[in-house]
């Protein structure tokens, strides 16, 4: 598969018609808006900044999407045909570390909260990674309680906890690290 291809991974989490598939270089645009609309509502959720990453020159965000498989990111489409959500996976390339991956960089627009968006993304991802890792890491602010439930119930388990992982506005924010292991049979 080349990186302008869209995913087989096709959605549809809700009734209000949302779409999930892979990213392609033509969604730059749209995917540099929400991620930055991202950074900016919600900053301790990322360990990226608005500031940084605005200052990027456009290739940044094309490249994104331009990554080499089997790292993609993937986008919630509304009815309407807006970006409303967005998740990616990024793999190791490591000899020893190679079996895993992560998932980076989940946000739903406030609108689409709890309608299963989120979910859809993150279902997404997995069914991606299962294909290319044994294990899949992602890390949550412990204060985003809908976020970690979310991966709890998708068969994520805990495996640590980084105190003050990231420094937002003059606060220190912990860090859940969580691991779906596809080796071990999950009901989620």
């Amino acid at each position: 598969m080349t990186s302008d291809q869209p995913s087989a991974i096709q959605s549809a989490p809700s009734a209000a018609g949302v779409r999930v598939r892979a990213l392609v270089g033509e969604d730059w645009v749209a995917f540099r808006a929400l991620r930055l609309v991202a950074l900016s509502d919600t900053p301790e959720a990322f360990g990226a900044s608005h500031a940084e990453e605005a200052a990027q020159p456009d290739s940044f965000f094309r490249s994104r999407l331009s990554a080499e498989e089997p790292n993609r990111v993937f986008g919630a489409f509304s009815d309407s045909g807006d970006l409303i959500g967005i998740a990616g996976f990024r793999a190791t390339f490591s000899a020893k570390s190679r079996h895993k991956g992560v998932l980076w960089g989940v946000y739903v627009v406030a609108g689409w909260r709890g309608d299963g968006v989120g979910r859809a993304l993150v279902d997404a991802v997995i069914g991606h990674a299962v294909r290319h890792v044994l294990v899949l890491q992602t890390c949550v602010v412990t204060t985003n309680r809908a976020a970690h439930l979310l991966y709890t119930r998708l068969g994520f388990a805990p495996y640590g906890l980084e105190s003050k992982a990231l420094y937002v506005n003059g606060q220190f924010y912990d860090e859940a690290l969580l691991a779906l292991d596809f080796t071990q049979a999950t009901d989620a």
